[in-house]
């Protein structure tokens, strides 16, 4: 046997032992599980133990016995994350282990799993490893569509978070038909079989259907939409009246102007704005929250399924709610003409957003007006009380009163001046571009709006801002050692400034990316390159440099607003951690001291979670979409800008909609194109013709791939 050989069945005689560290195996065991069957064979993995006992990498039991020698420092515990390429990730705090799919070992997204960890990094510099333990499996059911062959078949779930396909055997095909997307459940994973086997758990209908697609979309993240009967139950044995003796326990806002901003599709109406010049010239402006923990019992059934929610889900033609209807859009929105039950703060201010009084408690108030973004912008911007038509939420011309008029520019003065402040300490400025679709009866889409933050959007953001921000400082400045839910931000990561420096020094515009100078650099930056062709790199860069917002009850700060104390208070109706906030500023107010840290602990890292899967959620239906609204326009040509660069190919961004697609690399025929990560571009090797992140380029839709939800392109 050669050396090379002698190696490589060393190296798997090592592998059955790390896999099986639970068991002592001798020479025949290991033979039979490498399926070794000759004498020959079985004697040289014998000579291998002896080797491997000698250089101290296996224990010897009892005579012939083996077992691997674990260094428990070698080892790690955590979650599975399977990436798009079929390889995994090994969720870890302080750097993500890296996993080759030939080293899963039939380990699946969200398993908890013992990994052992190799001393030396890959050659891209990573972590690496290989599960030896399954400890706990997640999720075994997954979407995907049913092939059929003759006596059996199979669920093709290759995707996002899935490796191989499940063998269905044919007592399962007698339920379903070929091509039909289904939920599967993993029933069990024979050693010698290359697939997992499946249970058929429900049948969603034909692939490419939009209700089917979006079904699909919630199953894949973990959101149901639908409440239990139990959840029902509850929600109708709520006490629904507003009493005297309640309203007396509350500060009385009824008689205030007050009115609620929201787009114009909204149903639930969860913050409204109170308004009130007093006679020394000041402003009371209250912030007014709907009072959902009035309603929502801890610990009763509703608040264990808004837990477990932990926030609404908004796909494109349809919410998944965090709370069912009855109170979501009923009982605890802010609706016009309707006393209801809010937690407020209230602030006494100037023009130029300087706060003399500050007030936080349960209030009553009953809504003036339901206004729409585009409503209060045509206010903003005409100064006067009419509204036109257009900007009508209900498509009709109308007329307010000057009290309104008055109130809304009065507040849009004051935003401006809360804006510029947060500017001026170092608050970041992106200006993204949301989309918006257009959609027909049938819900397909029919036009692709580009939605732009304007100056009615701004007021309420701000309004929300100062109250979350206050909320945290009050409760900071009432005891900094009081347990509460923040909403944090890190400093973003060190590699990736660096590299956004040497992008922009090489772009010519100067970037000072020490700390104390990192967010006004930022933001000087960003000015610089609007609306210039590198504007998109720039904004791309400086996007994934940054950390993700998340839950914690440890207050850093967030770094993106410039704030020292934030929280998440303004939207209890569609997120969770905002009806914690609420009860716990008002065991503060109430001086109640008994609360457990750990519990908010566990909340804040199980919202955070639910978030970051919404989120995903969200773009997985946008991008959906966007496929099917490209589906008639193949062949057609298109100008677009360079969104991203892999080895595989180029992401481009069509300017006129947002849609984005890929252009292989292979594809490109006039040239063999090389990969440069550092420079963000891609370079002929013959031509040295480049093509960089944010360049303006033209391309032909080639295919609308509704299954996997991509654009592919061609260079035109």
């Amino acid at each position: 046997m050669s050396i090379k050989k002698s190696k490589v069945l060393e190296l798997k005689v090592i592998r059955i032992l790390r896999n099986n560290t639970k068991e002592s195996l001798n020479y025949k065991q290991i033979s039979k599980k490498l399926d070794i069957k000759g004498l020959k064979g079985k004697e040289r993995v014998n000579k291998i133990l002896k080797k491997l006992f000698k250089n101290d990498i296996v224990h010897k039991i009892k005579e012939g016995k083996y077992q691997f020698k674990q260094e428990e420092s070698s080892y790690k515990v955590g979650i599975l994350d399977i990436t798009k390429a079929g390889n995994g990730y090994l969720l870890n705090k302080d750097e993500d282990i890296f996993i080759s799919n030939k080293k899963l070992n039939k380990a699946l997204h969200n398993d908890t799993v013992k990994v052992y960890v190799y001393k030396r990094r890959n050659e891209n510099n990573k972590i690496s490893g290989e599960i030896v333990e399954i400890i706990k499996s997640g999720n075994q059911d997954f979407v995907g569509t049913v092939q059929k062959r003759n006596d059996f078949g199979f669920v093709l779930t290759r995707g996002t978070k899935m490796y191989t396909d499940i063998f269905l055997p044919i007592s399962e095909m007698k339920k379903v038909r070929d091509g039909d997307k289904v939920i599967v459940k993993i029933s069990k994973w024979p050693p010698k079989s290359q697939s997992p086997f499946g249970e058929i758990v429900k049948t969603l209908g034909k692939p490419g259907m939009i209700d089917v697609e979006m079904n699909s979309i919630l199953f894949e993240y973990g959101f149901k939409s639908s409440f239990s009967n139990i959840v029902h139950e509850e929600v109708k044995k709520i006490d629904k009246s507003i009493t005297q003796v309640e309203i007396n326990k509350r500060k009385d806002f009824r008689k205030k102007l007050t009115f609620t901003i929201d787009p114009k599709t909204a149903k639930d109406f969860d913050d409204a704005i109170s308004f009130h010049q007093k006679k020394n010239n000041n402003f009371e402006v209250g912030v007014h929250i709907a009072d959902v923990t009035h309603y929502l019992k801890e610990n009763s059934n509703l608040d264990r399924e808004a837990y477990t929610r932990a926030t609404s889900v908004y796909l494109v033609d349809r919410v998944i709610p965090m709370l069912p209807e009855e109170l979501s859009n009923e009982l605890c929105s802010l609706r016009p003409d309707e006393e209801k039950l809010t937690f407020s703060a209230v602030f006494e201010m100037d023009l130029n957003g300087k706060i003399y009084k500050e007030w936080y408690g349960k209030t009553v108030i009953k809504s003036d007006n339901r206004f729409s973004y585009s409503e209060v912008q045509n206010i903003i911007e005409s100064k006067n009380n009419r509204i036109e038509k257009e900007a009508s939420h209900n498509n009709k011309e109308y007329t307010v009163s000057r009290k309104i008029v008055d109130a809304i520019t009065s507040l849009d003065i004051i935003a401006k001046s809360l804006r510029d402040k947060r500017m001026r300490k170092g608050a970041l400025s992106f200006d993204k571009i949301e989309v918006e679709f257009n959609l027909n009866k049938n819900n397909d889409p029919v036009g692709i709006i580009l939605k732009e933050s304007k100056d009615a959007n701004k007021l309420v953001e701000e309004f929300m801002l100062l109250t979350n921000r206050r909320v945290a400082e009050f409760i900071n400045k009432k005891d900094t050692k009081k347990h509460f839910v923040y909403r944090v931000h890190d400093n973003p990561d060190d590699e990736k400034i660096k590299n956004l420096h040497e992008v922009a020094n090489a772009l010519g515009y100067g970037f000072d990316k020490k700390n104390n100078n990192l967010n006004k650099s930022l933001n000087n930056l960003f000015k610089q390159v609007r609306g210039k062709p590198e504007q998109y790199m720039i904004d791309n860069l400086s996007i994934r440099a940054m950390s993700k917002a998340v839950y914690s009850t440890n207050n850093i700060g967030h770094y993106g607003l410039a704030f020292e104390n934030y929280t998440h208070f303004t939207s209890p109706i569609r997120r969770y951690p905002d009806v914690i906030a609420h009860r716990l500023l008002h065991k503060h107010l109430m001086g109640v001291k008994d609360i457990n840290k750990k519990v908010i602990d566990e909340a804040c890292i199980h919202s955070s979670f639910r978030e970051q899967k919404s989120v995903k959620a969200e773009r997985d239906s946008i991008k959906y979409m966007q496929v099917k609204f490209m589906e008639d326009k193949v062949g057609k040509i298109f100008e677009g800008i360079v969104s991203g660069l892999t080895e595989r190919g180029v992401y481009v961004e069509l300017s006129k909609n947002k849609c984005e697609g890929m252009v292989p690399i292979k594809s490109i025929e006039e040239d063999q194109y090389f990969y440069d990560e550092k420079k963000h571009q891609i370079q002929g090797y013959v031509s040295g013709n480049i093509i960089k992140l944010g360049d303006a380029i033209q391309v032909i839709v080639k295919k609308a791939d509704i299954m996997n939800r991509q654009l592919d392109f061609n260079l035109a």
